[in-house]
């Protein structure tokens, strides 16, 4: 298994499936801030060491925050995502990054041949040849 990219949650009081799902990803949250302390507004905001990607949730957070923690991301060199809070906007959102999910099989770009009968007659998907 590959090893996991650590990760700075900034925005939401509770992140509800999106651990799960960054687990799925190879992405191991370090730390999780809610933004709402007056404190995180300052332009001197370090984040913590060993960050390598900072997720910023934007429906949660106002502009003066995450334009503070994009800062301080960008000093010390570190990616920022940049999502609303739900599972379909983080998961689309890692996948245009480049963070693919973590799949058991092989990744070959081949898919399985899968089979479906039609009328008696059974043909591969995707392919127009007749089998027997």
């Amino acid at each position: 298994m590959s090893e996991f990219v650590n990760a700075v949650v900034v925005g939401a009081d509770r992140l509800g499936n999106i651990p799960d799902l960054l687990k799925g990803h190879n992405i191991a949250i370090r730390q999780h801030i809610s933004g709402r302390d007056p404190s995180h507004q300052k332009k001197t905001l370090q984040l913590p060491s060993g960050t390598q990607l900072l997720i910023l949730l934007t429906d949660f957070l106002g502009h003066n925050v995450m334009k503070t923690f994009r800062a301080a991301a960008q000093r010390s060199g570190i990616r920022v995502l940049a999502c609303r809070r739900s599972v379909c906007s983080m998961k689309q959102a890692l996948n245009q990054c480049g963070y693919c999910e973590a799949c058991p099989i092989e990744k070959n770009n081949e898919q399985p041949v899968r089979f479906v009968a039609h009328a008696a007659k059974k043909y591969a998907v995707g392919s127009k040849a007749k089998l027997n």
